[in-house]
């Protein structure tokens, strides 16, 4: 373990997102974090500026967070030892920005499907903030059930994770590290990063599309980071020439 190398922005993202969920966790009894830290939709009565950053940093469950931030330790550390500190964190907050980004234009999209109106929106404004998450339980005229459920998601819910900015870094090291093999749960064999993440993208994108009903997941915030990710690295046209990180190549 001495032997572990944790670039210092890699290091201070992990022990920032454990003490964001380790403080949700202990005031779990007295305070919702999650409602206050969590981004919601543009339009919804509970939105705050500044929940469009801390909402990376907030996680809805031991798998969510294990994940994440094993995935972070794992490609995070080869990205900034090759691109360092300042274009890596760069990356990750424009990437989760991205992923924010991707998921409220989505959901304009529903909310104007359904309303006829993404935002000032005088379905919500009738209904107001308290009201707001109970939506699928209200009568309003000219919406279906599904419609108010889908509102109450909406308006109602916040989204957190660092999922985005963790697909953004998944993207970078396939288009970086094509050629890297990686073990993936119940396939025996090594596969190159180049064949399973693109994969992996094309399921987001079917899941999202797909809109399985009691599915929580913010596939679209997954697929705006890796879009941000793959634009990034395009224009940056990374240029370094460390030896050490040839072997991934």
């Amino acid at each position: 373990m001495n032997n572990i190398h944790i670039p210092p922005v890699v290091k201070n993202l992990l022990i920032i997102n454990v003490l964001f969920f380790a403080a949700t966790e202990l005031l779990a009894s007295s305070m919702d974090l999650g409602r206050v830290l969590g981004v919601y939709y543009f339009d919804s009565p509970y939105f705050r500026v500044w929940q469009l950053i801390t909402y990376m940093f907030m996680h809805g469950g031991w798998g969510h967070i294990f994940f994440n931030m094993f995935a972070l330790f794992m490609f995070g550390g080869v990205l900034e030892s090759r691109w360092g500190a300042k274009r890596f964190i760069n990356f990750y907050l424009i990437t989760g920005l991205g992923a924010v980004a991707l998921q409220m234009g989505v959901q304009a999209y529903e909310v104007y499907q359904i309303t006829g109106s993404a935002f000032n929106n005088p379905v919500i404004a009738d209904v107001g903030a308290t009201a707001a998450a109970n939506m699928d339980a209200m009568a309003i005229p000219g919406i279906s059930d599904m419609g108010k459920y889908t509102l109450a998601g909406i308006y109602g819910f916040p989204m957190v994770g660092a999922s985005g900015a963790i697909f953004g870094l998944l993207v970078a090291f396939g288009m970086l590290y094509p050629n890297t093999e990686m073990y993936i749960m119940f396939i025996p064999i090594p596969v190159k990063a180049k064949f399973i993440i693109p994969v992996y993208i094309l399921m987001e994108l079917s899941l999202g599309v797909a809109r399985v009903p009691g599915d929580s997941v913010a596939h679209y915030a997954h697929l705006g980071g890796a879009l941000l990710g793959f634009i990034l690295v395009k224009l940056w046209k990374d240029k370094d020439n460390n030896r050490f990180y040839k072997y991934y190549e």
